[in-house]
C-alpha cells in the first residue's frame, strides 16, 4: 500500500458512464495518438461530449486530446495510482460526457516492467471494462496481419478485442489484401489511414513536442488528424462498439473528499465557528505554466483548491513577478532545457522564487522545476535556491520508481511512501543535497532531490491522486 491512501473520497454525482474505447497498438509507433486524437476531434466536431484519456505517466499526448475534445486530457496510470482509482478517475473524468476514448500506452500487453500486467493498456481496459480497438501499423504486411490480430485478441480472454483500424496502407491494393485476411479471420475493419506524412506530430529528446509550445501548428495538427479519421474510419461503427461496453457503475473520484482529514484529525465540526488564530482566506498557491512546463496532471489543481487554496498560473517565460499574495508555490515539469536562455534572463521573477524559498514558504518542484531551482543549467544562471548545476546528457532516464520520503517536508512527512516515474535527459550535480528528498527502491537503490526549508525538490514525479494528504500538508504550510 502507498502512503496516504486510507481516504480516496468517492460520489454517486453523474451517473455511469457507458459509451467508452480504447485504443491501443501491438508496439509504440504503431500510430495510436494519431489515431485517438483525430478520433476525439472528429466526434467532438460531430456535437458528442467527448472526454479524451491516457493509459500511463505520459504529459504530452493529453495536451493533444485537451485541443480536440475542448476539456481537460486526463491519465489512468494503475502504477501510480493504484488498480483501485482507475475507473473512479475515469468517471471524475469523463463526467458529462457522451464518448470516452483512452489512448493506451506501448503495446497493448505492456506494462510495468517486471510487474505482471500491471498499469498495461490491457489492464485498464478490463478495469473499465471497455472494447478495444487495435491501431495495426500495416505498412510492412499483408496477410500476415490477420495473425498478428488473433494473437493480441486471443492472448487475454478478458480483454474484448473489438476490431482494428489500419495506419500507413499503402493502396487500394494493399488495403484489399488486409481486408481479405481480416474477414476470414473474422476481424471487423473499423478504419483505414493512408500514409499521410502531413498530420504527423515534431518530436524531440523526450517525445513529441507538447502543444501548448506550439499552439497555432498543433491546432492545425489536430484538424488534419480529424479529418483522416473522418475520411478513413468507420465513425458510426466505432461509435456503436464504444456504446456496447456495460455500465460502468464506479463512484467518481471527489479531491474535495479526497483531502478531506481522517474524522480523528479534522480541527473543528462542520459548521462551527473558526477558532481563534485560524487563517480565514485562501492562500494562493502559484503554478508554473507557460511553454517551458507543460507537464501537470489536471487532479493537482484541482485537490489544491479542494485542499483550501487559490491556484494562480503564471509562466516564468513571461511573468517577471510572482502572482500577487503567493504563499506557496508549485513547479512540475517540462522542458527548461529547451527555453534556458529564455528563463535565465527573466531575472525579476528569478530573484522572486529565491525570495520566496528563502522566506520558508512551501515550494514543491518536479524535474524541470528542480532544474530551475538550481544555481545553473548548463551554464545559465537559474533561481540559485539549491546548491546544485544541471546540463543536458545523452543519457535517458526512465522508469517507474518507488519511493519513500527520507525526511519530513512540506509535502510528506518522514516514511511516506509513494510511486512515482523519472523521465528526463539531464543530470543534476550533485543529484541530492544534505538532506534528500527520496530514498529510491526501483529499479536501484539510492537517494535523490532536496529537502531545505520549505523546499521539497525531485526529479520523481508523482501523481497527487495516490496520496492526497500530500497536498492537504502542502497548503495547511501556506501562510501563517
Amino acid at each position: 500500500m502507498h502512503g496516504g491512501r486510507g481516504r480516496r473520497g468517492g460520489r454517486k454525482g453523474s451517473g455511469p458512464v457507458t459509451a467508452r474505447l480504447v485504443l491501443a497498438a501491438p508496439s509504440s509507433g504503431s500510430g495510436k495518438t494519431t489515431v485517438a486524437t483525430g478520433l476525439m476531434a472528429a466526434f467532438a466536431a460531430s456535437g458528442l461530449a467527448v472526454s479524451g484519456h491516457k493509459v500511463g505517466p505520459d504529459y504530452i499526448d493529453p495536451g493533444y486530446h485537451a485541443l480536440a475534445a475542448g476539456r481537460p486530457g486526463r491519465n489512468l496510470d494503475a502504477y501510480m495510482c493504484g488498480t483501485e482509482l482507475i475507473a473512479p478517475l475515469f468517471a471524475h473524468g469523463a463526467a458529462g460526457c457522451d464518448l470516452a476514448l483512452v489512448e493506451g500506452v506501448m503495446g497493448l500487453y505492456d506494462g510495468a516492467a517486471g510487474a505482471g500486467e500491471l498499469a498495461s493498456t490491457a489492464q485498464v481496459a478490463k478495469l473499465l471494462g471497455a472494447p478495444v480497438v487495435l491501431v495495426v501499423d500495416a505498412s510492412s504486411q499483408s496477410r500476415s496481419v490477420a495473425a498478428l490480430a488473433h494473437g493480441f485478441a486471443s492472448w487475454d480472454p478478458g480483454v474484448r478485442m473489438g476490431g482494428v483500424i489500419l495506419n500507413r496502407v499503402a493502396s487500394d491494393r494493399h488495403e484489399a489484401l488486409l481486408r481479405d485476411a481480416l474477414d476470414e479471420a473474422g476481424t471487423p475493419v473499423l478504419g483505414v489511414l493512408r500514409r499521410a506524412p502531413q498530420v504527423n506530430t515534431p518530436s524531440r529528446h523526450l517525445g513529441l513536442v507538447p502543444a501548448a509550445e506550439r499552439q497555432v501548428e498543433a491546432v492545425d495538427a489536430v484538424r488534419a488528424m480529424a479529418e483522416q479519421v473522418r475520411a478513413g474510419c468507420d465513425l458510426p461503427a466505432l461509435l456503436a462498439l464504444a456504446r456496447s461496453a456495460p455500465s460502468l457503475s464506479a463512484a467518481a473520484w471527489d479531491p474535495v473528499a479526497a483531502v478531506a482529514p481522517p474524522e480523528g484529525l479534522r480541527t473543528r465540526p462542520e459548521g462551527a465557528s473558526r477558532p481563534q488564530g485560524v487563517r480565514a482566506s485562501r492562500p494562493v498557491v502559484a503554478v508554473a505554466g507557460g511553454a517551458a512546463f507543460t507537464f501537470s496532471y489536471a487532479e493537482h489543481s484541482e485537490l489544491l483548491t479542494a485542499a483550501g487554496a487559490d491556484v494562480v498560473p503564471f509562466d516564468p517565460l513571461r511573468d517577471e513577478q510572482l502572482p500577487e499574495g503567493t504563499a506557496g508555490l508549485v513547479i512540475g515539469g517540462g522542458f527548461p532545457e529547451m527555453y534556458g536562455p529564455e528563463l535565465s534572463a527573466n531575472e525579476p521573477l528569478r530573484k522572486a522564487v529565491a525570495d520566496l524559498a528563502a522566506s520558508g514558504a512551501p515550494v514543491a518542484a518536479e524535474c524541470a522545476g528542480l532544474l530551475y531551482l538550481s544555481r545553473e543549467l548548463d551554464g545559465r544562471p537559474m533561481c540559485g535556491v539549491l546548491d546544485a548545476e544541471a546540463r543536458m546528457s545523452q543519457r535517458l532516464t526512465l522508469g517507474y520508481r518507488e519511493a519513500v520520503a527520507v525526511s519530513d517536508s512540506v509535502l510528506a512527512a518522514a516514511g511516506t511512501r509513494l510511486r512515482g516515474h523519472e523521465f528526463h535527459r539531464t543530470v543534476l550535480e550533485p543529484g541530492a543535497g544534505p538532506t534528500p528528498a527520496w530514498g529510491l527502491h526501483r529499479p536501484e537503490r539510492r537517494v535523490e532531490g532536496y529537502v531545505q526549508r520549505g523546499v521539497h525538490a525531485s526529479y520523481v514525479h508523482t501523481h497527487w491522486a495516490q496520496a492526497p494528504g500530500l497536498v492537504r500538508r502542502f497548503v495547511e504550510r501556506c501562510g501563517p
